[in-house]
C-alpha cells in the first residue's frame, strides 16, 4: 500500500485506532492472558535482548513488552542522546533506552492508550527514572518539538499506522539533523486489495 498523502488512507483511522487501544489496553491490564502474541521476558530473550539486564527489571516493566523485534540490536544507543519512542507501550524499549543513555540522556516515550501510559507512568516513578517521561499522542502527532530527538525508535507500532506519509514526516520532523531511526517492523511485500486494508480485524490480527 503507497501513502502519498493522507486521502489515500482508505480505513477508518478512528476506528483503527479504537481496535488497537481495545487489543493493547489487554496488554497492559491482562499482560499474561491470552494474546496472538508473545509477551514479556520471553518475547525479550526471544528477540535477544540483554537477558542480564532484563532480570535486572521488574516484572511490571517487563510483562506488557510486545515488540516484534529489537531495535537495539542495529547498533547501542550513546551516552547522553535523546531518544523518542513512538508507541511506548508499558515502557518496556524506553527503559532499555534509559539504560543505554544513562542519566545525562532523556527519553520521551508516546503512546495513545490509557492503560499503557498509566503503567508506564508508574513504573517509572517507582524506579526512579527521572529522565524518562511518557506523553500521551498520536505516531502521526508526536508531542515533540522539532529537532529535539538524537534518535527515534519503535517496536511493532508503525505497521498499526493507516497513514505511513504521516507517521515518518512526524519522525523527521522531531529528529535533529543527522539524527537516526531505529525501528522494528512488520512489513508486507505484496500487493494489499482495498477491500482488505478496509478490515481493521485484519490490521490487529
Amino acid at each position: 500500500m503507497s501513502i502519498d498523502s493522507a486521502s489515500e488512507v482508505v480505513v477508518d483511522v478512528d476506528a483503527l485506532r479504537e481496535e488497537v487501544k481495545n487489543k493493547y489496553r489487554e496488554v497492559a491490564t491482562d499482560p499474561n492472558g491470552e494474546h496472538h502474541f508473545h509477551t514479556g521476558r520471553y518475547l525479550a530473550h526471544h528477540l535477544g535482548y540483554d537477558d542480564v539486564f532484563v532480570a535486572s527489571l521488574p516484572d511490571v516493566a517487563v510483562e506488557s513488552f510486545a515488540g516484534v523485534a529489537n531495535p537495539f540490536s542495529l547498533r547501542p544507543l550513546g551516552k547522553g542522546e535523546r531518544v523518542v519512542d513512538v508507541g511506548s507501550g508499558g515502557g518496556f524499549d524506553s527503559f532499555v533506552a534509559a539504560h543505554q543513555v544513562g542519566a545525562a540522556g532523556s527519553v520521551v516515550g508516546v503512546d495513545m492508550t490509557e492503560e499503557m501510559l498509566a503503567k508506564s507512568r508508574s513504573t517509572v516513578r517507582a524506579m526512579g527514572l527521572s529522565h524518562v517521561e511518557f506523553r500521551e499522542g498520536f505516531a502521526e502527532e508526536l508531542p515533540v518539538a522539532n529537532g529535539w530527538a538524537d534518535v527515534v525508535i519503535s517496536n511493532g507500532v508503525i505497521n498499526l499506522c493507516a497513514d505511513k506519509r504521516a507517521t515518518f514526516s512526524e519522525i523527521y520532523r522531531v529528529l535533529r539533523p543527522g539524527g537516526r531511526i531505529q525501528f522494528a517492523d512488520i512489513a508486507n511485500g505484496k500487493p494489499v486489495p482495498e477491500s482488505a486494508i478496509r478490515n481493521i480485524d485484519l490490521w490487529t490480527a
